[in-house]
């Protein structure tokens, strides 16, 4: 009895992975709200259409576990980043511990990967979006970095930003979603490195906050 006990929680364990990993990989190229359970179950190799309810409860319970799959390397990346700023880092040395930590991971996770795809898909489906965004600000170290990045705006109206906060957030998630989906597809420029796409992306992201504010139409 003791033997199997060990064998069971193995065996176990790998059906989670293999659901996450399928899971993911769906949401990703389909969407979250087009992908049933028993779609990923069966991708997973798993006989049982019930194998996504009893590991994992609810779709909400899966996606939230994918997520979390991939915040713990993330975080230590963010992490790692921090503990090398200053009373002396710019608006570009916080935008980097903003964008590396993501595309670091990427290029860590090797191709294909599904990841910023997936959590594109779950930012714009209203059922899922807290599960990236709001969830997100549970880190201390993500705080710490939209903490350091403010310290370094430019005086803005809060309606301004507000609106750019967004623009960097989409920027930053989706231009990755189009980058792995592009790797995927075999069809990213040759030579573009993740590192190279990330300090483009800081590039964009910097420029965003420090564009001039023109005003428009109340």
């Amino acid at each position: 009895m003791t033997a199997a006990r060990p064998l069971r929680t193995d065996r176990a364990s790998t059906t989670r992975e293999a659901i996450l990993t399928a899971a993911e990989r769906l949401y990703a190229e389909h969407g979250v709200f087009a992908v049933s359970n028993r779609q990923v179950s069966e991708a997973a190799g798993q006989g049982n259409n019930a194998a996504v309810g009893y590991h994992f409860g609810t779709k909400t319970d899966l996606v939230r576990a994918i997520e979390q799959r991939h915040r713990e390397p993330i975080e230590e990346i963010r992490e790692r980043l921090i503990a090398q700023t200053d009373a002396h880092t710019d608006l570009r040395g916080w935008v980097g511990c903003l964008v590396r930590p993501l595309t670091d991971h990427l290029d860590a996770l090797g191709n294909p990967t599904w990841y910023a795809r997936f959590a594109a898909q779950a930012m714009t489906d209203p059922a899922y979006h807290g599960i990236v965004v709001k969830d997100a600000l549970s880190s201390a170290s993500l705080v710490q970095v939209i903490e350091g990045i403010n310290r370094c705006l430019p005086d803005l109206p809060a309606e301004v930003t507000y609106e750019r906060n967004i623009m960097a957030r989409n920027l930053l998630m989706h231009s990755c979603a189009d980058r792995e989906r592009a790797l995927t597809a075999g069809a990213a420029p040759a030579g573009r490195t993740w590192a190279a796409a990330g300090a483009g992306l800081i590039d964009a992201i910097v420029g965003l906050w420090i564009a001039p504010v023109t005003g428009g139409p109340a």
